[in-house]
């Protein structure tokens, strides 16, 4: 790939997904990108979403006049709480605007949050930001994603460059000389799990085909160490769903370990036998179509973050889910 300016990739009506990093260092830059994108939509009848900073919906809201009535605004915190939950919120957007036929394509700024977050968010963010670009492939979708260098540290921005195929600049776009396929065998999205720090007495038993003592392990674990009744309840049949398939689709037993670990309680689901996973599964929906293959997308849903690992004689999915 060269960096040479192009014009940006421009999907067919109702074609594809086009997913572009905005890299930008002033209210100017964001500008030049955000509003040309959201005008062209409206005039072309595309649905326009922005998910973005209070202070950047304000400066579109400026910058748009009367038509930002016509461009739903969001503010980024309420909406990038969880990247499963994330990803199926963009997919109920694309399916509810162009699926009754209203638009052919949607519009996306889509500004995800950085600040706060730890080292395993920081990460789970960031290969969330890639397995878009295989979970959306299709949708009728053209999404910016905005960076701001003033707020960042230069590794979040570094990695925005691995997990855009295209770079927006103002009017044009470039392709990423750093891009990282998420599909590709040798991506750098791979890697192993890190060691739990786990806090206090955990759990840890053996499963087999019944998956009853799972569950009440799980349930009776997960509330003496802190978690809600709502979230334990998302944790037992997040586990169960793991486990089933580990049971019917890998070697038929396993293990599961149970900790706490700071602000989140962490549950391990290892299966036996060789199962060749890939690192974004249950990032990519269900066909609606067909009765079974919903179960690790709703387990994503469930779950504020799901890490997976496949080693030589055993997958492990690491789910966990917040005590706040």
């Amino acid at each position: 790939m060269t960096g040479r300016l192009t014009a940006p990739p421009r999907p067919r009506r109702g074609g594809g997904l086009t997913h572009q990093g905005l890299v930008y260092s002033s209210s100017q830059e964001f500008l030049a990108t955000t509003v040309p994108f959201c005008r062209e939509g409206l005039e072309q009848r595309d649905a326009v979403l922005a998910v973005t900073t209070p202070a950047n919906i304000d400066l579109l809201r400026q910058a748009l006049g009367d038509a930002s009535g016509q461009v739903e605004l969001i503010d980024a915190g309420e909406w990038y709480r969880a990247p499963g939950r994330t990803l199926g919120a963009y997919h109920r957007y694309v399916d509810q605007r162009t699926g009754t036929g209203r638009h052919q394509r949607v519009r996306v700024i889509g500004e995800p949050v950085w600040h706060g977050r730890d080292t395993l968010e920081t990460t789970e963010w960031t290969r969330y930001e890639s397995a878009i670009n295989v979970a959306l492939a299709h949708c009728p979708a053209w999404i910016i994603c905005p960076y701001d260098t003033r707020a960042l540290p230069e590794s979040i921005v570094a990695d925005a460059r691995r997990t855009h195929p295209h770079l927006a600049v103002a009017a044009s776009a470039r392709p990423s000389d750093s891009y990282a396929d998420p599909a590709a065998t040798d991506n750098g999205w791979h890697r192993p799990l890190a060691p739990v720090a786990g806090e206090g007495e955990g759990a840890f038993m053996h499963f087999g085909a019944d998956l009853s003592a799972v569950r009440s392990t799980v349930a009776e674990t997960a509330a003496e160490m802190g978690l809600s009744a709502d979230g334990t309840q998302r944790l037992v049949f997040a586990v169960n769903e793991v486990a089933t398939n580990a049971v019917q689709h890998g070697g038929g037993t396993g293990h599961i370990a149970v900790h706490r670990a700071g602000r989140r309680i962490v549950c391990d689901v290892t299966s036996t036998g060789r199962n060749k996973t890939d690192w974004y599964l249950g990032h990519l929906p269900p066909d609606p179509q067909q009765q079974r293959g919903h179960g690790m997308w709703v387990v994503r849903q469930l779950c504020d973050l799901l890490e997976v690992h496949t080693g030589q004689d055993s997958t492990t999915v690491r789910l966990h889910v917040s005590l706040a």
